[in-house]
């Protein structure tokens, strides 16, 4: 198949490492991947094994652009494409429309998020072939909204790169042996990764941070990893201003942007997540790859994710005692904190590799293909 992937995203966050992953599988097992994507975009330099030709420039400046949607549609008709697939809200109604005006291309949608898509996209996204929920939360947001046929929803949970988180675990664990830190072994490392926002829960971290310090002492080290996604960066400002209150600068590093996940999760005994909401949480799933057990608080993907008291536990969203005390409880029981981290890296395996996610949604594509829409 000829794949046209779009997205004008200008930040790489999790749905965007799916675009990369998802197009570096396709290419691999046969398809010819092209992608349509912002100017700066942050996918550039993860789809460098796509030829220059295949990599299109989409900048609409806002949903209701016909220039970008008919330079779009023009892509499609040009090179035949088989398939469209659109990422980011903002791009479903050009890439709709595009889709229109080249009858070859079956859209698809994937919806990352569970935010209500508006009443006016019914009419926009009628010509939609399928449209990929990341989890079963988003699928069931996505029905009761009525906006697409159910008929057409399917359900493709993301994928992560299990066998590389893996191996950043096995090389730390190495690392460690060899220098003798298995015998003293130094400090405690609890973390949480995602851009920096209220809706991540930073803030419900940093107040959690302070109750384990008062219990555990000095013993225990934190780290908080992501940009701040705020304009102005208000939201960073407020994480430290908390830092900074709760007497934690000594014990707990705001480290930015992190280029290699995987090796940041590997040196953690405990990731948390303490989201407000949630559709799925790829940095879950890739703490279950690292065999790193997850406090999580319960939204709707950490449900999904986490298996409370197998791979983790759940807590109430925004209770930041009860954060500390599954953190506390993890980190004081060394044979059930690493029972979790055994069963975590387990479970990812089973539900979580990128070829099972890729498979679905190939089978997805060809459904399209084959459907009237």
């Amino acid at each position: 198949m000829r794949i046209l992937q779009v997205s004008s995203a200008r930040s790489f966050g999790g749905g965007e490492r799916h675009l990369a992953d998802l197009a570096r599988g396709l290419e691999k097992r046969g398809h010819e991947i092209f992608a349509a994507l912002a100017r700066d975009s942050p996918l550039l330099r993860e789809l460098d094994f796509l030829p220059q030709s295949n990599l299109l420039t989409f900048a609409p400046r806002n949903a209701l652009d016909i220039s970008a949607a008919l330079k779009l549609a023009g892509v499609a008709r040009e090179k035949k494409m088989d398939v469209m697939h659109a990422h980011v809200a903002r791009d479903y109604v050009p890439a709709a429309f595009a889709a229109r005006r080249a009858p070859s291309a079956r859209l698809v949608l994937t919806r990352h998020v569970l935010f209500p898509l508006s009443r006016v996209h019914r009419r926009s996204l009628s010509n939609v072939s399928r449209v990929i929920a990341v989890s079963e939360g988003v699928a069931r947001a996505l029905r009761g909204q009525h906006i697409f046929d159910e008929k057409k929803i399917r359900v493709v949970t993301n994928g992560v790169d299990v066998e590389r988180f893996a191996e950043a675990r096995r090389e730390f664990e190495r690392a460690r042996r060899e220098d003798g830190r298995d015998a003293a072994r130094g400090k405690f490392r609890v973390g949480i990764v995602g851009e920096l926002s209220e809706v991540k829960g930073q803030e419900v971290f940093v107040r959690a941070a302070s109750v384990v310090r008062e219990k555990l002492g000095d013993g225990v080290e934190f780290v908080i990893a992501g940009e701040d996604a705020t304009r102005t960066g208000e939201y960073r400002a407020l994480v430290e201003r908390a830092v900074a209150e709760l007497g934690l600068k000594n014990s707990l590093r705001l480290t930015g942007r992190c280029d290699d996940v995987a090796r940041l999760l590997a040196t953690l005994d405990v990731f948390v997540s303490a989201s407000r909401t949630e559709s799925f949480g790829m940095a879950m799933a890739e703490a279950l790859a690292c065999g790193v057990p997850v406090v999580a608080t319960a939204t709707e993907g950490a449900r999904e994710i986490v298996e409370d008291k197998l791979t983790g536990l759940m807590v109430p969203i925004g209770d930041s005692p009860a954060v500390a005390a599954a953190i506390i409880s993890l980190l004081e029981d060394d044979g059930r904190r690493r029972s979790f981290g055994e069963r975590a890296a387990e479970s990812a395996r089973e539900r979580f590799s990128l070829e099972r996610m890729v498979g679905e949604t190939e089978r997805v594509y060809a459904e399209a293909v084959g459907s009237r829409v």
